[in-house]
């Protein structure tokens, strides 16, 4: 089932709707034509109870700003490009300075989470489909771009997110979802105590800045190994360098799963809340960020925010690899459709 109501304005006066996509079960995800944001994520428990596991606001305004990136669509490049710049056939194109000497996430003001997405109901499928465009140039790409983003909401208690670009000359395309999940509820604290696996033996190295050395480096005997079910927790205050320059978790991992095949990657659980989340993805990689950087500040039903309050399970291409020849280049080209899949699913 589909409804909609309004969430506000954007700051130009265009209406923004909350479109909440529901099941039998009581699962239910809200998200908003401003950003493509998942703005609500509410999931029964073992018992039936219900909770938010997704952080967030409340009202519009605080998603103008957004600097954690609660809920947003990323893109049209997700994490780090190294020194803001990279090239096509011989062409430099230049991004933003907004993370050192590198890019993130695009555009802080001008990406996916900034933008105004035409939305349409899917009511067969139980799904918004959002749509936009950008045009050649625009935050520094090549290419008039076509992209969609559809949610779609499963009777097995699944969140189903697909992302499909198109454009009319040869592009970077690397889009995510940069929720963060509580299993005990959005205004629950900490979630280290909740536990992790990775289908995933080997991460990028990186240096500082978080840019991978193109290095694919196995897990066993670090405190980046996730290969069997551990806390959050338990490792993080360790002192290892790849952990020590970004202060916790903030790493890319390498799926084990065959490349293009949409497959378990991740399995987040918590064992007193009850509720156990899977992930699948048909990407290469997923970012594990535990929310290191999240300042105090007040959330959802006057939630109080901070560090690791939340973890980013992040589906996409590895970082930096529109520059890094080790890597699966997402060049999106003329002709050709991309399209991936990820599901949050509820067990």
């Amino acid at each position: 089932m589909i409804t909609e109501k309004i969430f506000g304005q954007t700051q130009d006066g265009q209406t923004v709707t909350l479109y909440s996509i529901s099941n039998e079960h009581g699962f239910q995800a809200d998200v908003m034509n401003y950003g493509a944001i998942l703005v609500n994520l509410f999931v029964p428990d073992k018992r039936g109870k219900v909770a938010d596991v997704t952080l967030g606001y409340d009202n519009l305004k605080k998603y103008f700003t957004n600097g954690n990136f609660f809920g947003a669509s990323v893109g049209p490049i997700a994490n780090r490009t190294a020194n803001a710049v990279f090239e096509i056939d011989g062409t430099k194109y230049q991004l933003k300075v907004n993370d050192g000497v590198n890019n993130l996430h695009t555009d802080f003001d001008g990406g996916f989470h900034k933008k105004l997405w035409t939305a349409k109901v899917d009511k067969k499928n139980n799904s918004v489909i959002f749509s936009l465009t950008m045009k050649d140039g625009e935050l520094g790409l090549p290419g008039n771009r076509e992209f969609s983003i559809t949610y779609s909401v499963t009777d097995d208690n699944g969140l189903k997110i697909v992302y499909t670009g198109k454009t009319d000359k040869k592009t970077i395309f690397n889009p995510t979802n940069h929720s963060y999940f509580n299993l005990k509820g959005h205004d629950a604290g900490s979630v280290l105590d909740e536990t992790l696996w990775l289908n995933c033996s080997k991460y990028t190295k990186i240096v500082p800045g978080a840019i991978p050395t193109g290095e694919l480096i196995s897990v066993e005997g670090t405190p980046l190994d996730y290969t069997k079910e551990m806390p959050l927790g338990a490792r993080i205050r360790r002192h290892f360098e790849q952990m020590t320059m970004v202060c916790g978790y903030d790493h890319n991992y390498v799926s084990d799963a065959k490349p293009g095949k949409l497959e378990k990657i991740a399995v987040l659980s918590d064992a007193k809340a009850g509720r156990t989340m899977e992930v699948y993805t048909d990407m290469p990689g997923i970012q594990v960020y535990t929310g290191n950087h999240i300042g105090r500040h007040l959330g959802k039903g006057g939630a109080h925010y901070k560090r690791r309050c939340g973890v980013a399970l992040e589906t996409q291409f590895f970082p930096n690899s529109a520059n890094d020849e080790h890597f699966t280049r997402p060049l999106l080209e003329p002709g050709k459709v991309f399209k991936s899949t990820t599901i949050y699913k509820f067990v």
